[in-house]
């Protein structure tokens, strides 16, 4: 196809998804759901269904190629910010055993909900030559996800940043996803040995050498970089271009290891020095690029992924049963943790409902999973689906928790680790 037809499928996919962003702001919605919708709606199920001919004409399979390179562009981008951008809350240190007791049950339950459905959805769901425990590892991990940018873009809309609730869904956030990634590269790697158990340890050997490779050497060479050549934070091209290179580069190594190269440009952000002005750098000249012109392309290769060839009386009970894992487990695990370590109903609610937050994250997970062959695409509508519903419902239940009533803004001291 030539450029002419990529210009056009830009046009459309940037249309349709600030169209609706714009809409659904005005329902108090962030603007990822609007994007996620506008993907759904492009597919099969939606624009497919209503104009087969023309979607076939404006998404040939022939075309998805470029689509998908613009697509890696912005989500390595993407994690790099992410990964920069991580940052514990303050009086992390004091807020260690309540945001672990928060974190922890908002994996472990949804994981072992998530274990305990998947008798029910491997023989209709699971692709063939999938094994049982790659498929049902990998339906745990999807439901223990947290969006945390998303979370943290909620929280800063409507003023919570600094609550008590907030903070400590920040930091319980941090902690869950870096549990639900690791289990993640797990799942990638188990699919992609096919029984031969060689390539599992190349690959974690390998991640290994990446991690010692960005803490141990990378990171000290980006922080003499930015003392000599940015001290005021704001890189000029030459940095720039080596912080790319770095990102790229990471992003190629995780996927010559057969994971996806959103982990090795998510390592490479984490391994960036913590400077607020870099990150106010990388964020005006990066991230907005990435999520206003490239990340809307993923998610709409993400609704050309799902399939209408869905709605049957086992899909319906699976959508039930997809739904009720992820609400229950994140809603009752955050909230347990919560109230576990002594906050009250009302803040024990209102961080379970951030918890429950999913947005973009749970669609990269989602294509992770359909690249390695460990999902179809009808669990990977089914999961597009959960992780619309599950992420329009964290706004109005938080609001609904936090309307009306003073938040407490501390940890109560009971829960404060001493050091």
């Amino acid at each position: 196809m030539g450029h002419p037809l990529l210009l056009v499928q830009l046009l459309v996919i940037l249309l349709a998804s600030r169209a609706l962003s714009w809409c659904l702001r005005w329902l108090g919605q962030p603007p990822v759901i609007g994007e996620m919708i506008a993907g759904l709606m492009l597919g099969p199920m939606v624009f497919g269904a209503l104009a087969p001919e023309w979607q076939a004409s404006l998404f040939p399979k022939e075309s998805l190629g470029a689509l998908t390179s613009l697509s890696t562009l912005g989500l390595v981008l993407f994690m790099m910010v992410v990964g920069a951008e991580l940052r514990l809350p303050g009086g992390f240190r004091k807020q260690l055993g309540t945001a672990g007791w928060i974190g922890g049950l908002a994996v472990l339950l949804p994981m072992a909900l998530g274990l305990g459905a998947t008798p029910w959805l491997y023989d209709d769901f699971a692709p063939q030559g999938v094994g049982f425990w790659p498929f049902a590892t990998f339906m745990a991990t999807a439901g223990a996800i947290t969006a945390l940018p998303v979370m943290a873009r909620i929280l800063k809309d409507r003023k919570l940043t600094h609550s008590m609730p907030g903070r400590l869904a920040i930091a319980a956030a941090a902690l869950a996803d870096a549990l639900a990634w690791l289990m993640l590269a797990f799942v990638v790697a188990l699919i992609s040995a096919h029984g031969n158990w060689a390539p599992f340890w190349r690959t974690a050997a390998g991640l290994v050498v990446l991690l010692a490779v960005a803490f141990g050497l990378l990171r000290p060479l980006c922080n003499y970089l930015l003392r000599r050549h940015a001290p005021d934070g704001k890189p000029d091209r030459a940095v720039l271009a080596f912080l790319l290179i770095g990102a790229f580069a990471c992003a190629a190594v995780t996927e010559w290891l057969n994971l996806h190269a959103v982990f090795g440009a998510f390592v490479f952000g984490l391994c960036l020095p913590r400077d607020d002005r870099l990150l106010k750098a990388l964020v005006e000249r990066i991230e907005y690029v990435a999520i206003v012109a490239l990340l809307p392309v993923f998610f709409v290769l993400s609704g050309l992924s799902t399939t209408a060839n869905l709605f049957n009386d086992s899909a319906g009970l699976a959508l039930v049963i997809v739904l009720g894992v992820a609400i229950a487990g994140k809603l009752l695990g955050g909230t347990a943790g919560a109230r576990i370590s002594g906050l009250g109903w009302r803040d024990s609610f209102a961080v379970g409902s951030l918890m429950n937050a999913r947005g973009m994250m749970e669609l990269i997970v989602m294509k992770v999973g359909l690249d390695a062959g460990v999902i179809d695409q009808r669990m990977f509508t089914l999961l597009l689906i959960m992780a619309i519903v599950t992420t329009m419902m964290t706004t109005p239940m938080v609001l609904y928790f936090t309307k009306g009533q003073p938040l407490d803004d501390a940890v109560p001291e009971r829960l404060v680790v001493k050091h």
